[in-house]
């Protein structure tokens, strides 16, 4: 093939990448947010139009498996734990099928998130929730399929699906008096042994003030009803930068013991060698 045929082959592939053109599509995506008490969720869907079509038990048949909506899977997200139908649903994404019928729907939130149509293999194991809905006929026909947050409260919500002529609400439950009563709690007790561990351990690591660390260790460790080998550990490592050496070795023979017992070769070296170096001080 000479030059000027390649030359012309590119001058037509330039131009039909020139020639495309972007159209809208049919079913167009959306997405939609809604804070519920203190979860995010969010739902990723694409729309179908009626286009003077007879929709459910026509277009969308009764009593089949549907991907509500069109394109990909329609999917939600929670951020946070939610119930649904009496069955905790773990944060992360779902893809929402139904089955609808004349006077109620079947809702299934399932596992696998990616795909278009439904499921080639349908499997039971997969569904982590799933619910019957009733139908509820509206006056007004809404000519595109329209997903919504209704009945938005601090407790829960309903997932709207509405379309033609009908509507249809999912209902859903979250854990926000748990997590705030949870918030209250530890506010109101202060901190706990592990808050008190932790900020012991990043001063001694830090070398910030010591004789803090070793207050916060301290009640740690008066907190703490049988504390781990490792926590010993750490807590004869801050005695001893504290300059008590005594109750370094104290710590740190607990925690060989500890160590000895869980078979923790690594902790047993350095405890005894932590031991034999301050006891030659």
């Amino acid at each position: 093939m000479n030059k000027v045929v390649l030359f012309l082959l590119a001058i037509v592939a330039s131009l039909t990448v020139e020639a495309q053109i972007n159209t809208p599509a049919p079913s167009p995506a959306a997405k939609l947010m809604q804070t519920v008490g203190l979860t995010e969720v969010s739902i990723n869907y694409s729309r179908p139009s009626m286009r003077g079509r007879k929709v459910f038990g026509n277009l969308v048949p009764f009593d089949k498996l549907w991907r509500t909506g069109a394109n990909g899977y329609t999917l939600v997200t929670f951020d946070s734990d939610v119930t649904i139908a009496g069955k905790e649903v773990k944060a992360g994404t779902y893809s929402i099928f139904t089955k609808p019928g004349a006077s109620n729907w079947e809702v299934f939130i399932y596992t696998d998130t990616v795909g278009g149509g439904t499921p080639s293999n349908w499997e039971e194991s997969k569904v982590v929730a799933k619910l019957s809905v009733p139908v509820y006929k509206i006056e007004m026909p809404v000519e595109t399929f329209t997903i919504t947050f209704d009945d938005v409260t601090s407790k829960g919500a309903n997932i709207g699906i509405i379309w033609e002529n009908t509507y249809v609400a999912i209902p859903f439950t979250v854990g926000t008096d748990a997590t705030v009563m949870s918030s209250i709690d530890k506010a109101l007790n202060g901190p706990t042994a592990e808050d008190y561990y932790a900020a012991a351990v990043y001063y001694s690591s830090e070398g910030k003030d010591i004789k803090k660390a070793k207050e916060w260790m301290d009640k740690a460790m008066s907190m703490t009803d049988k504390p781990a080998f490792w926590q010993l550990r750490q807590q004869s490592l801050i005695l001893a930068k504290a300059g008590d050496k005594k109750g370094a070795i104290e710590a740190a023979k607990k925690s060989l013991t500890g160590a000895t017992a869980a078979g923790n070769n690594d902790y047993i070296k350095m405890n005894n060698e932590s031991i034999k170096e301050w006891s030659s001080k």
